[in-house]
């Protein structure tokens, strides 16, 4: 696991028009195309956080992958052993999230750019789900992935 990958922090279309825009659809109840909102604590606050992510199924398991980088959501996920909340509406579901290491990356990254590439694939320096292995291999440690158990187990 390479915990120094870098953060590309949204533009202001991002910021300003596109995560709200998905938070409040998400408030009400409506995904879209997986999207949860996701609530850590923060490291230094104790606070909730919450931001946009998209949740991708994979057989029957469910991960997190941060498209772009280190982020902070990544970082108070470490901080606090994993534990996150994933919300969708009035839902709220208690997970840990288990940081996969770089060689475990590949079919998740993979998957996650065959459903988001159009939304996050400029964050992937070219590599698509179709790219060579040595390219998905070269990428993954900018890409935190996680899998997500329920709270408890």
């Amino acid at each position: 696991m390479d915990k120094t990958a870098a953060y590309r922090e949204p533009g202001f279309f991002t910021k300003k028009i596109m995560n709200p825009f998905v938070l409040v659809m998400m408030r009400v109840g409506l995904s879209v195309w997986g999207s949860r909102i996701l609530e850590v604590r923060g490291r230094q606050s104790g606070m909730p956080r919450r931001t946009p992510v998209n949740l991708l199924d994979i057989e029957g398991r469910q991960y997190l992958v941060s498209p772009r980088g280190d982020t902070q959501w990544v970082r108070n996920a470490r901080a606090d052993g994993g534990r996150l909340a994933l919300i969708l509406g009035r839902r709220r579901d208690e997970r840990i999230a288990q940081e996969l290491s770089d060689s475990e990356k590949s079919p998740i990254l993979r998957a996650y750019l065959r459903k988001w590439k159009m939304e996050v694939g400029i964050f992937f320096d070219g590599v698509t789900a179709d790219s060579e292995e040595e390219d998905v291999l070269r990428i993954a440690p900018d890409h935190p992935v996680f899998l997500l158990s329920a709270a408890g187990i």
